[in-house]
This record gives C-alpha cells, sequence and structure tokens, in this order.
C-alpha cells in the first residue's frame, strides 16, 4: 500500500442542466483549488460566472486528446502537495467522462482521492423512469459500429435489472431499433432527454413504441435511456445445457457460463450442472 502524500485530488460533480442545482462545497472548491482540470475551459468560465466563483488557482484542460499526457502533469502536482479539482461538463468525472485514468494514476501514486457528490444523469433518469430501481447497472454508450453494438447488446439480452445508457441525439434512432431486436419490441424503456434543463422531456413506452418516434422525430440534446431488465426465465432442465453452451460459444468459461445461466434463470447452479453433465454423456 502506497503512503499518502499531501495533495488531493477532488472529483466534483457538476450540474447535469441548472447551474442552480451545483451543490454549496462546489464553489469552496474551485476558489480553494491550486488547480483545476476542466473537460472544457469555456463551459468552466460559463459556470463559475454563473455561480459568481473567482477560481484562485491555474486552470488547465483535461480532454480525451491530452488525457494521457496531462495526467502525468496532474500527478507530479499532486504529489507535490496541490490541492487539484476535476470538473467535467456535466455530471461526475470519471462516468463516461474524462477521470479514470487520472484517478488510477494519483491512486498508484498514493495520493488522496475524493469527491463533491452532485447531480448525475444515471441516478435522475432512473428515478424519474418509472422502471424498477432496486437493482441497475450502467451500460455507458454502445458501441457505434453496429456489429460490435449487436454482439454487445447480446451478452445483456437476459440482464434482469434495469440498464441505464448514454446516446448521442443523431445516433438514438439506431440504438432504439437495436435495442428492440436485441429485447424485443414489448421491452418497457424510458427516453430522457435534457434532464433538469428547460426542455426536458421524458418519454416512457415499449421499446418499439420509443424507436418509432426517435425515427419520425428530430432529437436533440443530451440522451440518457433506461430499459426495463430482463423477465426472470424458468427453464426446462434441457435447456440449461444449450444456454450454457451458447455462452461457452461467446467466449466465457463453462464456470462462468454455468453461474451466469444460474443468476439469468433463478435456477440453483447445481442443477445447470448437472444439467451440462447430463447432456455430455
Amino acid at each position: 500500500m502506497a503512503a499518502v502524500t499531501a495533495g488531493v485530488l477532488v472529483l466534483a460533480a457538476t450540474p447535469i442542466g441548472s447551474y442552480e442545482d451545483a451543490p454549496p462545497r462546489l464553489r469552496t472548491e474551485l476558489e480553494a483549488a491550486d488547480v483545476v482540470a476542466a473537460e472544457d475551459t469555456r463551459r468552466l468560465r460559463r459556470l463559475t460566472d454563473a455561480l459568481g466563483v473567482v477560481v484562485g488557482g491555474r486552470v488547465v484542460s483535461y480532454f480525451e486528446g491530452n488525457e494521457a499526457r496531462r495526467t502525468a502533469e496532474l500527478v507530479d502536482a499532486l504529489t507535490d502537495g496541490s490541492r487539484v479539482v476535476l470538473v467535467t461538463d456535466a455530471g461526475m468525472p470519471s462516468v463516461s467522462d474524462p477521470g479514470y485514468r487520472l484517478v488510477a494514476a494519483a491512486v498508484a501514486a498514493g495520493v488522496r482521492v475524493t469527491a463533491v457528490p452532485g447531480p448525475s444523469a444515471v441516478l435522475t433518469a432512473l428515478a424519474v423512469s418509472g422502471l424498477p430501481v432496486d437493482r441497475f447497472c450502467f451500460e455507458g454508450f454502445l458501441p457505434r459500429k453496429a456489429g460490435e453494438r449487436s454482439s454487445r447488446l447480446a451478452g445483456l439480452a437476459a440482464e434482469q435489472r434495469t440498464m441505464v445508457f448514454f446516446e448521442a441525439p443523431h445516433r438514438l434512432g439506431a440504438m432504439l431499433a437495436a435495442l428492440v431486436e436485441a429485447f424485443g419490441a414489448e421491452r418497457s424503456a424510458a427516453v430522457c432527454r435534457e434532464l433538469t434543463k428547460t426542455y426536458e422531456e421524458v418519454l416512457r413506452g415499449p421499446l418499439a413504441e420509443l424507436a418509432s418516434w426517435a425515427e419520425s422525430s428530430e432529437v436533440r440534446g443530451e440522451i440518457t435511456v433506461v430499459v426495463g431488465g430482463a423477465p426472470a426465465v424458468v427453464a426446462a432442465d434441457a435447456d440449461f445445457a444449450a444456454l450454457v453452451a451458447a455462452r461457452v460459444d461467446a467466449g466465457a468459461t463453462t464456470k462462468d457460463a454455468i453461474a451466469e445461466v444460474a443468476a439469468s434463470t433463478g435456477a440453483r447452479k447445481r442443477t445447470v450442472y448437472d444439467a451440462v453433465i447430463a447432456a455430455k454423456r
């Protein structure tokens, strides 16, 4: 375990829409920072102007294009004792935004990492979706290429937890069509657009209806898609071996495939294992 250095990395959540949602501590951290690393320095300026905050420290950009190079610079500042605040355009840094690379490097260097909790498109969309919230998973952005996207969704077809995705507005139609193909036309979902902003819109319904709406509409703004999980499947013993074989063919180990089938069907692992052994006889 690395010794903790004097510096600290602060992951600061920023509003996903209304500046009024900014947590009070965000103002404090921006004013106290030695370095503020921002995904977009122009957006940071608009945020600080809206909050009436004067950043006392140095401001640097930290985005996908310079993330690798700037991570080393920021870790040097942290190990020298600086307080570095990381902000992205909206929501929590590192959640489908720059940040993970810096967090991992800071932890490896023994730097303390903390966060300013605040707005999250993932949790906001989940809460207003009307879908089950007791168990959920975040899948972020799906692959852009159709084949890779279909492969990813095939692996999620039996997922029983509510799923949360991000998508760009110009790709929403293709994404929802792919969801229909992978999960079925009647799977319940919600498309959440411009959350907490002036033109916030939440559309709920079967995937097929949402796909039809997206295809015929000029969709704009930030999009979060929430999809209900697959219903529990009670499979006959004879089906377990086939389900395991399909996962093994997709690259899973037999042990992992058995565990996945048991989880997706509600069966005991031993029952699935026995079915696989019986099929080999």
